[in-house]
């Protein structure tokens, strides 16, 4: 079972934040975060929520109580191979004369549209493939 430090670096990391982006963005000091990712402090209830709501989020999920969600996260391999295939799916959608959506020439935003369409897909994929596949052995119940 995750422990909250772990998942609360997981989430930043996720999102891209550096503990002082993430401190600014929850009215913490950065030295707070960085306690709260090497387990020598614990947010009280009030704050939980607030990362909870923030990373949107079960708080359950947050304190690494809930395994079958724990489970399902992708690892940074899994995130580098869908990122991977994003760039070149874009490298093959811009090299495209004539590309069209919705009956007009593809706009840069209508690429990044599809794009975020299909990162959501593949995280989903990962994520139930995790769950299928994963060995009973591994499984936590």
């Amino acid at each position: 079972m995750a422990a909250f430090k772990d998942m609360l670096k997981y989430l930043r990391n996720r999102e891209g934040l550096s503990q002082a982006e993430l401190a600014d963005r929850l009215g913490l000091g950065k030295s707070t975060v960085s306690m709260y990712e090497v387990g020598k402090r614990e947010p009280d209830f009030e704050t939980l929520e607030s990362i909870a709501d923030f990373f949107n989020v079960d708080m359950n999920f947050l304190l690494g109580k809930n395994d079958s969600e724990n489970r399902l996260i992708l690892t940074n391999k899994d995130e580098r191979d869908i990122e991977k295939i994003l760039e070149q799916t874009r490298e093959q959608l811009t090299a495209q004369e004539g590309l069209m959506f919705d009956g007009d020439p593809a706009s840069p935003e209508a690429v990044e549209s599809i794009l975020a369409a299909m990162q959501i897909g593949m995280e989903m994929a990962k994520k139930k493939n995790k769950e299928k596949y994963t060995p009973k052995k591994y499984k936590k119940d």
